[in-house]
């Protein structure tokens, strides 16, 4: 494959003819600019735009080399060699000046190939509190904002499309012009590992968050300031079996015990009419419908007659990431998730893939497999071509042959500025969600909020950050009220990948249990959960004296409204279930299946 690879490149870049700049022409149609560029590029160059792997930000903001943790080849090795003209930014910059122009440097690289066609920069949502390799990135030096689950929470369209708008400018000044979000799916099964990025299990809720995000980031139709959305998990990732994510072999299966497949389309639906400028099928595979029992990635039913043909989508189709080729994570071995295919070659698997009708790999950086497919007829160059024009003319609409380089003091002055982060902060607290708010016997009023000044012991709190609000004791029996901070639960997994995706049971284990019933039965006691999945909170309901929930807020945020500067504003974007049992028992499809639920959708209490 390589000395194909190789010899083809050759041939290209001899250039016997010499480039018709037409396509640079910006007066003229963006039509006319793609089929211009397309009629003059290689096979080679055409290959190159299907693939979209992780790119890294090299020391300094230079150009980085190979990064063999991740599997991340040499950047200059997959721009010049390989031609990819797609990247999804891995890691978190320390300064946006630093990522701006890095930016500008990899734009430059892409400028000096043969037909200089400018990279389309992508990220995975990176303006939160979650660090996962596979799903989220650090906010760095972005204005961070609660969770997606928050802003579900929060529930109101306009401060969704203003957080998209304020995400889009941080991300243009930058270079970054495709989000790989939002997630949209229907977090119906309790137990599932990715809710956290979704506004949770309601259709409704979602539909409108989903469109009003899509508005944010793209604007009513996409062009030179837009960031163009890339909605996923197509066509609805939350019915997990037994909760499980499908990253992984043993969560590959997605179930609809309750016959609700339809229901898990209808933010699609929304976000097909806010105009969505890319979709991304999921990992899983359909059990037991009328679809195919493979990857959402590999299937043809999905893809081309639900998305394509019922629906009339003609956008950019973008794999999840790592559906052909087996890697290593960190040094552990991580399969490709051919869900269904398995026993498939890679090169099987890309053909199955281009069959189904997507544009792009998602995760993958093998061009030549792509070439070889064409030169051996298994592939024709016009199936290539429907694919490269979807590709090519977001380029153009996005205005990145006119426009490639961003301003770097532009940058510094637009990401994180003061304003935006009080916007994020504001939605950290508005987030919030009080469950439970008692009057102990003898008060006059509940317990929360809290006065200023008053004695407290912390448990998973900050001591320094609560000694700006109040006095903090080493012990429960010197203290007026006890603080206590904890993450709702998941198991720990075999690998080091695993442990970033939260699974398994939702019951705290018994020794969390147990020494936050001491601390309340010493002391009246606020527990604060942060929320990245239900919670079991039973044991705790009747113990204590206020039970809040938070779906990413700094320790500043939570603080200011337990102690009265800011009130909780959110309601429970999914349900809380009162036990395991019920959770077990819950169809995944279907939304608000447990039974007696501790704190049902929609609950949220005010001072």
């Amino acid at each position: 494959m390589t000395n194909i690879h190789e010899t083809s490149t050759a041939e290209g870049d001899s250039g016997a003819d010499p480039v018709d700049p037409t396509y640079r022409d910006p007066s003229l149609p963006v039509e006319e600019r793609v089929e211009n560029l397309l009629g003059q590029m290689t096979l080679d160059e055409k290959a190159g735009l299907f693939f979209q792997t992780m790119i890294t930000i090299g020391e300094g903001g230079e150009i980085a080399g190979a990064n063999p943790m991740f599997g991340i080849p040499p950047t200059v090795e997959m721009v010049e060699q390989r031609h990819m003209t797609h990247y999804n930014v891995f890691g978190a910059a320390q300064t946006a000046a630093e990522m701006a122009e890095w930016h500008n440097r990899l734009q430059e690289l892409a400028a000096s190939t043969r037909l200089g066609i400018p990279v389309t920069l992508s990220t995975d949502p990176r303006h939160s509190f979650s660090e996962n390799p596979g799903a989220a990135m650090l906010a760095g030096p972005f204005s961070q904002w609660p969770e997606t689950m928050g802003l579900g929470a929060i529930g109101s369209e306009e401060v969704v499309e203003t957080f998209g708008d304020i995400a889009r400018q941080e991300y243009t000044a930058v270079g970054i012009r495709v989000a790989l979000h939002p997630q949209i799916d229907l977090a119906t099964e309790p137990r599932w590992a990715r809710q956290m990025a979704t506004f949770g299990e309601d259709p409704e809720l979602t539909s409108r968050l989903g469109a009003a995000y899509i508005r944010g980031f793209q604007g009513d139709v996409l062009g030179p300031d837009s960031v163009a959305t890339m909605t996923k998990h197509f066509p609805g990732g939350g019915p997990q079996k037994d909760g499980e994510d499908p990253h992984f072999a043993y969560g590959r299966e997605q179930v609809y015990p309750g016959g609700q497949f339809e229901l898990h389309l209808k933010p699609f639906e929304a976000a097909f009419a806010a105009g969505t400028s890319q979709i991304m099928p999921y990992y899983g595979m359909p059990v037991g419908t009328e679809y195919e029992e493979v990857g959402f990635g590999f299937n043809k039913s999905i893809i081309t007659g639900l998305l394509r043909e019922r629906y009339g989508f003609d956008g950019i189709v973008c794999t999840d990431w790592g559906l052909l080729s087996d890697a290593e994570l960190g040094g552990q071995p991580f399969p490709a998730r051919a869900w269904g295919v398995e026993h498939l070659s890679t090169r099987e698997r890309m053909l199955k893939v281009l069959n189904a009708g997507a544009d792009q790999f998602g995760g993958e950086a093998i061009p030549e497999l792509l070439v070889d497919l064409v030169r051996s007829g298994e592939v024709s160059e016009e199936r290539i071509d429907v694919s490269a024009r979807r590709l090519l003319r977001e380029k153009f609409v996005l205005g990145l042959f006119d426009a490639p380089f961003v301003d770097v003091e532009r940058a510094s002055a637009i990401v994180g500025n003061a304003g935006f982060v009080a916007a994020g902060e504001a939605a950290q607290r508005a987030a919030v969600t009080l469950l439970a708010n008692h009057t102990l016997e003898g008060a006059e009023a509940p317990v929360l909020p809290l006065s200023r000044g008053i004695r407290v012991f912390v448990h998973g709190f900050d001591p320094e950050a609560v000694a700006g609000y109040a006095t903090v004791v080493a012990t429960p029996q010197e203290a007026e009220v006890a603080l206590v901070r904890l993450h709702a639960p998941f198991e720990q997994r075999a690998t080091m990948f695993e442990n970033f995706f939260h699974a398994g049971s939702l019951d705290f284990p018994q020794e969390t249990v147990d020494e936050v019933l001491a601390i309340a039965r010493a002391v009246p006691t606020v527990v604060e959960v942060f929320l990245d999945r239900p919670a079991i909170l039973t044991p705790f309901a009747g113990e204590v004296a206020a039970l809040l929930g938070d779906f990413g807020a700094s320790p500043r945020a939570l603080l200011d409204v337990l102690f009265g500067d800011a009130e909780p504003q959110g309601n429970l974007p999914m349900e809380l279930p009162s036990s395991m049992d019920a959770v077990r028992a819950n169809r995944p499809d279907v939304p608000f299946d447990t039974a007696d639920p501790l704190f049902r959708f929609g609950h949220g209490l005010r001072y």
